[in-house]
């Protein structure tokens, strides 16, 4: 109950209430006493009321309050994810080493030919893999001067990929056969030629020493590139 019904006695604002209502017995003092109590009552019930709606306020506020910093890092992880796509978006469109280059014509190479060919001395990146050259330049990543196996940009790398090797030891500046390589050595050899022969273009042969190039027509080009498409 409210503070006004502490000040009246139990049955005493029923009975003036009454008495009131049909208009006999009662002073008038009696009356206002009545009234008074009932204003004190009807008071107290609306600063209860006017308590409850601060605070209901207040969780109010709070629960605004939250709900914006919520919105606020949504906000911020939303901007920052769109500008990485946009950003990617960029990346995308600009063209990559590979894509800038035409595709190359079939032909043999010497060593010395091949070396030209390392991604620094021009954009195209060329390997040999067991007298097969492969075109790697879409694989820059890898075989670019920065890349991890850089080392083999315009080089045989079919010693390196057998031995598992990426110093220059691996490397040789005349002509390798790889006869000194064993049976397990020479079959890594070949598993590596098959997978550069699926991802990577296949432009010639890597030439012997005194080996004369191959006339490659037009037609064998375009035949050799659609097996590898």
């Amino acid at each position: 109950m409210a503070a006004g019904d502490g000040d009246v006695k139990p049955g005493t604002l029923g009975s003036g209430s009454e008495r009131g209502g049909d208009g006999s017995g009662g002073s008038p003092g009696a009356a206002g006493a009545a009234g008074a109590a009932g204003a004190a009552a009807e008071g107290g019930g609306w600063a209860a009321a006017a308590l409850a709606l601060l605070a209901g306020g207040g969780e109010m506020l709070l629960n605004v309050a939250l709900l914006a910093l919520v919105l606020l890092g949504a906000y911020r992880l939303w901007a920052r994810w769109g500008r990485r796509a946009r950003g990617a978006g960029a990346g995308a469109g600009e063209e990559s080493p590979a894509a800038a280059l035409p595709r190359m014509k079939k032909r043999d190479f010497s060593l010395e030919q091949l070396r030209q060919y390392d991604g620094a001395r021009t954009p195209r990146i060329l390997l040999a893999v067991n007298g097969k050259v492969f075109d790697v330049t879409k694989g820059s990543k890898f075989y670019g001067p920065a890349g991890p196996y850089g080392i083999f940009a315009g080089r045989d790398a079919s010693r390196g990929l057998a031995t598992f090797c990426l110093d220059k030891d691996a490397l040789r500046d005349e002509y390798d056969d790889l006869s000194d390589l064993n049976a397990v050595q020479m079959e890594s050899v070949r598993e590596w030629e098959m997978q550069f022969k699926e991802k990577y273009d296949y432009v010639g042969r890597l030439l012997k020493p005194g080996e004369e190039p191959s006339e490659y027509t037009d037609e064998e080009d375009t035949k050799d590139h659609n097996k590898q498409d």
